[in-house]
């Protein structure tokens, strides 16, 4: 069972914020097991009796939903714009947990979106060192030629570094639209990471679609529909690192 930081427990209980937690547990007021805990860095799972001022703590259980992410959608909790959020569309079909997009797409980039509360599975996946493939399909402007699929092959530079190498594919290349459409499989997650590689390369991006993740696809699913996972895919997400 994966343990998690105790403020960070008492946080998504809901009982303070992750600062006022703190403050807690270093005032002495946080007992773990009966035992009161002082340190920051306590660990705590589901198997763990958590008490704050004498109150029981109710851990919340990790949950995982895999979402068809649709045009317009803001990838976060909250939206100063008044946007509506992905997590908007998981609350209007009921689900009251609290869960957090892993990463983030676009507001006008579509496709596959993880959702979970479970911390530290987004920031292993999301983290660069282990390498979890993302599929794109992008729709761009020109047609794009072999120099330029063997430059995103090799690596092109963005925002001064050099990207890690992609795995291309051109799907489509429309004479008369002077538009291509090329499948780009990366493992990076850098800001407007794919739109800023086809740029560097001369195609700005009109259409993305992010078409897999890791194991995951969007089989059997429409854009504003979403599932939760199976406990084999959240498995297999975990064997990634």
């Amino acid at each position: 069972m994966v343990k998690e930081r105790l403020q960070k427990v008492i946080a998504h209980a809901g009982v303070a914020s992750r600062r006022a937690a703190e403050g807690l547990i270093l005032a002495g007021k946080v007992k773990v097991n009966g035992q009161v805990v002082t340190e920051l860095g306590t660990k705590v799972d589901g198997n763990d009796e958590v008490m704050v001022n004498g109150e029981p703590v109710e851990q919340e259980q990790h949950e995982y939903y895999l979402l068809d992410k649709p045009r317009g959608v803001i990838s976060s909790a909250h939206d100063d714009k008044g946007r509506k959020t992905v997590v908007d569309i998981l609350k209007n079909e009921g689900v009251q947990t609290r869960v957090y997009p892993v990463g983030r797409l676009d507001y006008d980039t579509t496709g596959l979106l993880v959702m979970t509360n479970d911390g530290e599975l987004a920031n292993r996946l999301m983290h660069p060192r282990f390498e979890v493939d993302k599929v794109y399909i992008a729709k761009v402007k020109g047609l794009v030629s072999n120099d330029e699929m063997r430059l995103l092959r090799e690596g092109v530079k963005i925002d001064g570094k050099k990207s890690q190498p992609a795995r291309t594919k051109l799907l489509e290349a429309n004479q008369r639209q002077k538009t291509s459409v090329v499948k780009l499989t990366i493992h990076e997650g850098h800001y407007h990471q794919v739109k800023k590689m086809m740029e560097a390369v001369g195609h700005p991006v009109l259409k993305l679609h992010r078409e897999s993740y890791g194991p995951l696809t969007l089989a059997g699913l429409n854009p504003g529909q979403f599932r939760k996972l199976k406990v084999d895919e959240v498995r297999a997400l975990r064997k990634l690192y």
